[in-house]
């Protein structure tokens, strides 16, 4: 698994596989704006990131099975 993979997994998942500032780095992307750590304990925020890194999540599942 390599760093972005991991940030991913770490993003949909909520649990951290990787480095921090990977997840963080991808998490901003994926949201548009900065992210501060303290917004990573709302469930708002937490929704809204699993949102929007579920399409990279499965595609890390479909690659999985092939």
């Amino acid at each position: 698994m390599n760093k972005k993979e991991a940030a991913i997994v770490g993003a949909y998942t909520g649990i951290l596989i990787g480095d921090f500032s990977d997840m963080h780095k991808y998490i901003e992307e994926k949201l548009g704006r900065p992210v501060f750590t303290h917004e990573l304990a709302n469930s708002g925020t937490v929704k809204k990131i699993k949102n929007a890194s579920k399409n990279d999540f499965l595609e890390i599942c479909q690659n999985l099975k092939d």
